[in-house]
């Protein structure tokens, strides 16, 4: 199957009250001038897996190989899919002061999203008014609110 030509942007974000805590995520597609909104949440996470997860469910959305710019205000996102990883990989996912790599499961999640897309991976930095950043804050911390809420009304 080829890849779209046309470029599909996505901006994730990830929210933890705590870390770890109850988290969300959030992404934003646009694509045919259309913004398609997703989000969701976990009830006992970190900040750095909702950060990967935005990431994933924005490209999971997609249907078809495509052509996607990916932007991120997490640094860790960022630097270890298009940095980190390759070592990792290469050292039976090991960081280089040999401990285990964090999140792994989500890693090798995303690692199978970029071999079925073609993703450039670009930072933003975080609450700067980027009008779709922002979007996916407030979808993440939606996400965030919604898993806090429900961990109120399961302890009762």
């Amino acid at each position: 199957m080829s890849i779209s030509k046309e470029i599909i942007l996505i901006y994730s974000d990830g929210a933890c009250a705590g870390n770890p805590g109850p988290g969300g995520w959030g992404a934003c597609i646009i694509k045919n001038n259309e913004v398609q909104e997703i989000f969701g949440s976990n009830p006992q996470t970190t900040n750095n897996r909702m950060e990967l997860q935005g990431a994933i469910e924005g490209l999971k959305s997609l249907d078809l190989p495509s052509t996607v710019e990916l932007y991120t205000d997490s640094q860790y996102l960022r630097l270890g899919i298009t940095q980190w990883i390759k070592n990792w990989m290469q050292n039976g996912w090991k960081t280089a002061n040999k401990g285990p790599v964090k999140n792994v499961d989500l890693w090798q999640e995303l690692i199978k999203l970029c071999d079925f897309h073609n993703i450039s991976w670009h930072w933003v930095k975080g609450h700067s008014k980027d009008k779709f950043n922002t979007l996916a804050d407030k979808l993440a911390v939606k996400g965030r609110n919604q898993a806090s809420k429900d961990l109120m009304q399961n302890a009762q």
